[in-house]
């Protein structure tokens, strides 16, 4: 596809020209697309004008002094609701009245959807039209109430007198009064009339009618500021916020219909996750569940601190439940749920032991670090936290100590990368990262260091940063709000995420060093714990100010650089980027105030701001869909151990700052991982992993061949480069970070050609495959007499031992048998007739022919038992064929015998039940079922020659017959002599066909087989077996296949080993942008075009990639793990 590919095609242009005028309006559809009765038109505009009506009513009265201020505001709201309510009854009527009528309509296909019949201006199809109505009796009372309430408290905030006071002119008054009314009416119309679909849209169905209520909410959010404002005292910083708000009161339009702000459900979650994070020290959750206990429980432990009376007390209540809240505590439960059913049933498995002892060892290890904590914390108020804080006071050598191990951290997390700062190769970093072994024996030195970072991280800077706040002066005022909040939230950000909170230590250490003596803003009006908070909002936003920054630059830059995105209208927006290049910065810095990811307009550079969402980008649970396919099973397989190779990476600092949000891109041959960053707190990370696509497109083809190159160029070409070499795709939204061994499958695929039709291959195929067959026949015999003998335990023993005699069953003479027909011959030549020409696999099904029964078979048992490596013929129905068992031996044997010409009989014969010279051989005899059907004698004859007797005997030889508790010391001499036994064997050597390379004696053949019958797993890539195998971890899957479009024959062999994994950093802001552009694009333009521009590859942004891993239904990766709680102690 072109770069001008349309970024719309026709039909949604026209969709989208018809929803957006109605997404500014609030609801009211004046394009139709088609020709409507001008009486529609008219009646919607005098529903949206309605409330301007009924509040100018209570506005004159108030204006001319006829009603005080709140009258006005009752009158107007009773007014309202009663027109909601008489609007909704209308609507009910209307369904009620033709809902007879709709049941015996025949839907009518070709119909546009949005195309009605109008009969009247208040007919029943004009009511449904205008007022579709509400989904559920109390939504229809609820929200024709909150109408009248807001058409209330709106006509009170909108009145000139009020307006005047504020501003003091005429002039903005007028404005603010013409203008507020026209928002109040486009939130009342979407609130009783018509819901327009939210360009900012998060959940995909608005099932309890939720999208209705967020316009009317903003508008309570500033008449709540403004009654705040009348009833309160003269405060001067809420009179200037109610000023400001009224003038962004008259944009809030505009603001609903670009999308900036967010929807109700995302709103709340959004709120809850800053709140939490930034307000209470916590993390953001990997569910919706967690995050709202999490939320409630840690405000409850900010409130209950601020009537603590003592100050020590105060300090162990911040230390302790600061320590506690940030272990994953639902975790740590069922792990110790486990425990104790483990140690009640210890007594049944030995082998919980170690797991029982690795969860004390955890729990003992929490309570050491809690004890020690609470005590350092104590001792250090309560003897030193006295004095000021001066450049030789406890706290200010404390703060050398913080700022000596920020350093030493930092370098030790930067030496671990393959990239210093993403641009420089780090000499220290193995160069050969092509095998696991070189890979490990370098990397030791870098795992020693992983390790110090960990201990570091872990236990030292904890106790470091609670010496640093225990020691400060500030703690000593009691029942401050601002104490109680900036602490707590210190307290438990020292578990929660050590690293920031180290970093927003210094920061205000080295600050409180350059002004501890001055009278500044910082010193007189802020404590510590809030100079903190403050560190932390501002180090957050600048970290997303300077991602944003990389990424739209990005977009801007490849949009010229890359020639496959360069539009005819590129350069238009690269010059309408610089001209209003202010403009553009201040989008970026809103969009990072308000943590909202920067929208991309279908991924040109077209800058919006994206409306606050959770740190997740979407609604539902971690985890819950996916589109499962058969490659979901390599994902599924290999999820765990790239788990357990996550923790020490994690821990060890090698992937980076691990923050919630951040997101990780895993590259192994053709499987890509896609890793999210769910919650962090102390020694545990939660995360989440997606598979995408392993059917590769020519779009993620594209991209998954940059995505090789980065990963090549960092790990795999530097054995000649040069010690500091540049990252030549620093432009990139992936940087590499290390390699990870991971126990996963290699895939390995190869043609065929030159092997499969190799003379000499064929040749050594009839040897092969006659020592194959006797080995498995063998061996399935073996097995089948040690069953035998488990379950006939009981009646062998009251029997004694086998007797010396075998009785005979039937005579040796030769059954008159039926002539074979030509409709019973088969295209595959016997094992005589292969020529080093012939084709193993030429197996033509329009050949074959149903065999019917023309006369009842006799003698023969009907149990049906399945022949080894035999393959069972499926009738047209599907269902295997049920035959009697001569029938199915037969034809099976008679699969290899050439055709026979009509009118001609064949000699037949059919093999008597044998007498065994050894009474032990029966302990191997080949079922009966399996011996009675007709032969040709001189194939059996032939096969007799070709029988591998050496082979035959050495094969015995192996057996031990450990399972018979008497056996003479000759047994296996006398099997071994048998000769019945051997001509058994000869006979079904004609059944099946089998492979195996040359060899050089019996005992390596004997291990091969071994070999292959424990390790491999051998059968077709579509069988459930061979999905069975993956995740059972079978060491080695072999496949055979052929490829009708090359002609050629093809293998494919996984094995699974202990192989580097490569892994990259992905840029979050680029991803949450392209996401957010996504729910754009699909859930309000409804542009779900396969080839549409923004899901065309782009080898800078991975925008095809991207797209993979979002969510279902906007996204289609094939797995998607639930939460992954990774341990990182």
């Amino acid at each position: 596809m072109g770069p001008d590919v349309p970024l719309l095609n026709d039909y949604k242009q026209e969709f989208f020209l018809k929803r957006f005028p109605q997404t500014v309006l609030g609801g009211p559809r004046f394009k139709l697309g088609y020709c409507a009765p001008p009486y529609i038109y008219v009646n919607q505009i005098i529903l949206f004008l309605t409330p301007w009506v009924l509040g100018g009513v209570g506005t004159l009265l108030y204006q001319l002094d006829f009603m005080k201020d709140y009258y006005t505001a009752a009158l107007s709201g009773g007014l309202m609701l009663v027109t909601a309510l008489i609007l909704q009854m209308a609507n009910l009527y209307a369904r009620q009245k033709t809902v007879t009528i709709e049941r015996m309509q025949i839907q009518n296909t070709l119909r546009d959807e949005d195309e009605y019949e109008f009969s009247s201006c208040v007919g029943s199809e004009t009511v449904k039209f205008i007022i579709p109505g509400k989904k559920y009796i109390v939504n229809t009372v609820f929200h024709s109430f909150l109408a009248g309430i807001m058409c209330g408290l709106g006509t009170w905030y909108l009145l000139p007198n009020r307006i005047t006071l504020l501003y003091s002119n005429i002039g903005g008054t007028v404005v603010i009064f013409v203008f507020g009314w026209v928002t109040i009416c486009i939130g009342e119309y979407s609130l009783i009339i018509n819901t327009a679909t939210e360009t900012a849209t998060f959940q995909a169905l608005d099932t309890y009618e939720i999208t209705a209520l967020m316009r009317p909410f903003y508008i309570f959010i500033f008449i709540a500021v403004d009654l705040a404002h009348r009833f309160t005292v003269n405060i001067p910083v809420l009179e200037q916020t109610n000023q400001i708000l009224h003038i962004i009161f008259l944009f809030l339009p505009f603001l609903w219909a670009l999308g900036i702000l967010p929807p109700l459900d995302a709103l709340f979650l959004w709120g809850m996750e800053q709140v939490l994070e930034f307000g209470l020290g916590g993390s953001p959750m990997s569910s919706n569940t967690r995050l709202l206990v999490m939320f409630l429980i840690s405000a409850g432990t900010a409130i209950a601190s601020y009537f603590i009376p003592s100050t020590v007390g105060v300090v162990l209540f911040m230390t302790g439940f600061g320590f506690i809240l940030s272990l994953n505590l639902s975790e740590i439960g069922l792990a110790f749920k486990h425990t104790v059913i483990s140690h009640l049933a210890s007594n049944k498995s030995k082998s919980s032991g170690p797991r029982i002892h690795s969860v004390w060892r955890e729990f003992f290890f929490y309570l050491t670090v809690l004890t020690v904590a609470l005590i350092e914390a104590s001792l250090l108020h309560h003897f030193a936290g006295f004095s000021a804080f001066s450049k030789a006071s406890p706290q200010a050598i404390v703060s050398y100590i913080l700022i000596i191990l920020l350093i030493v951290m930092w370098i030790l997390r930067e030496i671990q990368r393959v990239y210093l700062f993403g641009i420089v190769r780090n000499p220290f970093y193995p160069k050969d990262v092509r095998t696991v072994t070189v890979f490990m024996e370098t990397q030791r030195r870098l795992m020693k260091v992983g390790v110090v970072r960990r201990i570091l991280l872990t236990l030292v800077s904890p106790f470091a940063m609670i010496a640093f706040l225990s020691l400060d002066s500030s703690l000593q005022s009691l029942h401050s709000v601002s104490i109680c909040i900036g602490f707590t939230r210190t307290f438990r950000m020292v578990w929660q995420n050590t690293e920031n909170a180290l970093l927003e230590m210094v920061i205000v250490s080295i600050v409180q060093m350059l002004l501890y003596n001055t009278d500044v803003w910082w010193n007189r009006s802020l404590d510590t714990g809030i100079r903190l908070l403050l560190a932390g909002v501002i180090r957050d936003r600048l970290l997303q100010l300077i991602s944003k920054l990389h990424f739209a630059a990005a977009v801007l830059l490849t949009s010229w650089t890359e020639k496959k995105q360069r539009r005819k209208s590129t350069a238009t927006l690269i010059t309408l980027n610089i001209v209003f290049f202010p403009i553009v910065l201040a989008f970026i810095a809103v969009s990072a105030l308000l943590s909202s990811p920067m929208l991309p307009l279908f991924t040109l550079p077209i800058f919006l701001i994206g409306f606050p969402r959770p740190i997740r980008s979407w609604p539902g649970p971690v985890g819950a869909t996916a589109c499962v396919c058969s490659d979901t099973m390599y994902y599924q397989q290999v999820v765990p151990s790239l788990a357990a190779a996550l923790q020490s990476a994690l821990a060890s600092g090698s992937l980076g700052l691990s923050l919630p949000g951040s997101h990780y891109l895993c590259r192994f041959q053709d499987r890509l991982m896609w890793i999210l960053v769910l919650e962090r707190g102390f020694t545990y990370c939660c995360v989440n992993i997606k598979g995408l696509e392993l059917q590769e497109t020519s779009c993620h083809t594209a991209e998954a061949h940059r995505v090789d190159e980065v990963f090549e160029m960092a790990f795999e070409h530097q054995e000649h480069a040069e010690t500091f070499s540049l990252n030549h795709h620093f432009g990139n939204i992936l940087t590499p970070c290390t390699a990870l061994p991971v126990r996963l499958y290699s895939d390995a695929r190869n043609v065929l050609s030159g092997i499969i039709d190799s003379h000499e291959n064929l040749k050594q195929l009839k040897d092969d495959f006659l020592k194959v067959l006797v080995w498995i026949l063998v061996q399935y015999c073996y097995k089948k007499s040690k069953m035998c003998e488990k379950l006939d335990k009981t009646i062998k023993n009251k029997e004694g031992s086998f007797p010396l005699t075998q009785p005979k069953a039937f005579d040796s003479s030769v059954e008159k048998l039926r002539p074979i027909k030509d409709e019973d011959s088969f295209s595959i030549d016997t094992i005589a007739d292969w020529t080093d020409d012939s084709d193993l696999f030429d197996l033509d099904p329009s050949r074959t022919r149903e065999r019917k029964e023309t006369e009842p078979l006799e003698a023969a048992p009907r149990t049906l038992l399945s022949v080894p490596g035999s393959v069972e013929m499926e009738s047209a129905g599907g269902a295997l064929q049920e035959t009697a068992p001569e029938d199915k031996l037969y034809k099976a044997v008679v699969l290899g015998l050439p055709a026979v010409d009509k009118g001609k009989k064949q000699e037949l014969l059919s093999l008597p039940l044998v007498e065994f010279s050894c009474s032990y051989s029966e302990l191997l005899s080949i079922p009966e079922e399996w011996r009675t059907a007709p032969i040709p004698t001189s194939k059996l004859n032939e096969m007799r020659q070709r029988f591998p007797e050496d082979w035959y005997h050495f094969v015995l030889s192996q057996l031990d017959f450990f399972h018979l508790k008497e056996k003479p010391s000759n047994l296996l001499e006398d099997i071994t002599k048998d000769k019945a036994l051997k001509e058994l064997y000869t006979f079904k050597l004609m059944v099946d066909k089998a492979s195996l390379g040359p060899v050089e004696n019996f005992k390596e053949l004997i291990n091969y087989l071994e070999e292959y019958e424990s390790d491999w797993y051998i059968g077709l890539v579509s069988d459930i077996e061979w999905q069975q195998a993956v995740l059972q971890e079978k060491p080695y899957l072999f496949s055979l296949g052929h490829d009708p479009n090359m002609g050629v024959y093809t293998s494919r062999v996984l094995t699974l080993q202990e192989l580097l994994v490569q892994v990259g950093k992905l840029n979050d802001e680029a991803v949450r942008g392209q996401w957010a552009n996504l729910s754009w694009e699909l859930l309000y333009a409804t542009n779900d075009d396969e080839e549409r521009y923004s899901i065309q590859a782009h080898p800078v942004l991975l925008r095809n990639l991207t797209v993979q891993a979002a969510d279902p239904p906007l996204g289609y990766p094939v797995y998607s793990s639930a939460t992954l709680h990774v341990p990182l102690l």
